[in-house]
């Protein structure tokens, strides 16, 4: 007798039936990199007709801030996926110079600029928050943010906004992927579910 193989799929299924699909994003770095995920895949999900939320956090505030929004940088420091050698990447006017490029590499990619991307994204009807405690940690007013935000929220707000979504969490500082956990392939990238909070939580990490 014999077995077929089956493949597993990439996204797991979430026994969602029917019901609308909800997508959440945190951004919780500053650096250009880290911005651009959340938002590219912001803009699939709302493509795709799927009701998006994003939580900027921490160092995310300089997503959102707008003293800093359009002008984020590219650190080559510590990532790998540069394939830069690592005596060279500290070196005075390396960042300025990787942050250049991955500037030039999107744009003849047609890919808009973090502000132009945000205000793309709130047309489409993504919803944008920013985290209470980081407003009150980094003394920021409504003036100093983008007045394309939603509102400020703080952390229960903001899980009890998200309830039922699949939540990414963009983290570390190069690159992404995401895949879903099991036993006998352990993997950085993890999706849970916790018994207390009904949002499914997915981290991306760097590859």
């Amino acid at each position: 007798m014999t077995t077929a193989e089956t493949t597993p799929d990439l996204v797991p299924d979430f026994g969602d039936g029917d019901q609308t699909r909800k997508m959440a994003f945190v951004c919780s770095k500053g650096s250009l990199d880290m911005a651009y995920p959340a938002l590219i895949m912001a803009s699939g999900a709302l493509e795709n007709g799927v009701e998006t939320n994003i939580f900027f956090t921490f160092w995310g505030m300089d997503m959102i801030n707008k003293k800093t929004m359009g002008n984020l940088h590219f650190s080559p420091v510590g990532n790998s996926a540069t394939h830069m050698p690592a005596a060279l990447a500290p070196m005075p006017g390396m960042q300025a110079m990787a942050t250049k490029q991955l500037k030039k590499s999107l744009e003849d990619l047609d890919i808009p600029d973090v502000p132009a991307f945000l205000e793309h994204l709130s047309d489409m009807g993504c919803k944008l928050w920013a985290c209470k405690l980081s407003v009150d940690l980094f003394d920021l007013t409504e003036d100093d943010m983008t007045p394309l935000l939603d509102g400020v929220l703080n952390v229960a707000d903001f899980i009890e906004l998200i309830e039922d979504a699949q939540t990414f969490f963009i983290s570390q500082e190069s690159g992404v992927r995401c895949q879903e956990r099991s036993a006998s392939r352990p993997s950085r990238a993890r999706v849970t579910m916790s018994p207390n909070v009904r949002s499914r939580s997915w981290e991306v990490v760097s590859s």
